[in-house]
């Protein structure tokens, strides 16, 4: 069962069919048309009719007949094999005097993800460092355009995610990836492809009704009433990790709010500790998060 989100309707989406399959290769529509066809199973007919004669017009009729759409050749399959660069990846980390890394933000939508990743983002820019980032809905704009919300899309998505990821760290980028991520082998996939010195899986532990009760984007309201289905939290799991290195809760241990620059400023005191940042830790590092007259409203979390 494919997650219905009205945003990523192909009838009422704002990047219309046909000048998608204006835009795309012969190639790039055959891998498209094949992966909609497991992805996008629930979408109402006419939009699949839709879909259809978009591509029917487009291609010719040698691209018709493509292969399975599982069917992924792997690297011996097609003679590929792996080229070096000419700068050593300690090289490029000792350009930046930084360590590269992925802190990846993990948690129900609405749980705060986007905003303290973002407000990380600039605390570190303000201290010269090079960073990177990835959010969930930003990739699905383009990378990740053609992908649903199925669980073999979901894994998909991460799959992609982590792949972009690596080639940030292997530059000696600390990247900042945002995403629901609900799956924990997804996440651990990711983990061992990076190394796991390279991933800081951060778990943005927020309860359910306090991410409800935000629902900066209606989607919960949304999914209680039926019109979303396979949401996660609501009709569709999210997998807890087990052993994050950082943990943010919504309350510090005095039960006081947290606000998203306290979050980022704990994120960032381990990046420091652990030797990710060259340059000593500043006081106010995390004063306003770097945003000068921009403020960023302590409910302003999206997925």
């Amino acid at each position: 069962m494919v997650l219905q989100v009205p945003r990523m309707s192909l009838s009422s989406h704002n990047h219309s069919i046909e000048p998608l399959s204006q835009r795309c290769s012969w190639n790039h529509q055959r891998r498209l048309r094949s992966l909609t066809s497991r992805s996008i199973g629930a979408c109402p007919a006419e939009e699949m009719l839709a879909l259809g004669r978009a591509f029917s017009r487009k291609l010719p009729a040698r691209e018709m007949s493509s292969a399975p759409a599982a069917q992924i050749l792997t690297a011996r399959d097609q003679h590929i094999t792996w080229h070096d660069g000419g700068v050593t990846r300690g090289a490029k980390e000792a350009l930046l005097n930084q360590r590269g890394c992925v802190v990846w933000f993990t948690g129900l939508s609405g749980s705060g993800k986007s905003t303290v990743a973002c407000t990380l983002e600039h605390a570190l820019y303000q201290r010269g460092i090079m960073t990177a980032l990835l959010d969930g809905d930003n990739v699905r704009h383009g990378l990740n355009c053609n992908l649903g919300f199925c669980e073999a899309s979901r894994a998909e998505n991460i799959r992609r995610v982590g792949e972009v990821t690596k080639l940030f760290v292997e530059s000696g980028i600390i990247t900042l990836a945002s995403f629901i991520s609900p799956y924990r082998a997804d996440r651990e996939r990711v983990r061992q492809r990076m190394g796991s010195k390279d991933f800081i899986e951060v778990y943005m532990q927020v309860p359910l009704e306090v991410c409800e009760s935000r629902d900066p984007k209606g989607l919960y309201k949304l999914a209680r009433s039926g019109k979303i289905k396979c949401f996660t939290g609501i009709d569709d799991p999210y997998e807890v990790p087990e052993h994050p290195e950082i943990a943010l809760n919504v309350n510090d241990a005095q039960g006081r709010r947290q606000s998203p620059e306290a979050m980022a400023r704990i994120v960032l005191t381990y990046l420091e500790d652990h030797g990710y940042l060259r340059t000593p830790l500043s006081n106010n590092a995390v004063s306003s998060a770097g945003l000068g007259d921009r403020k960023l409203p302590v409910l302003d979390y999206s997925i």
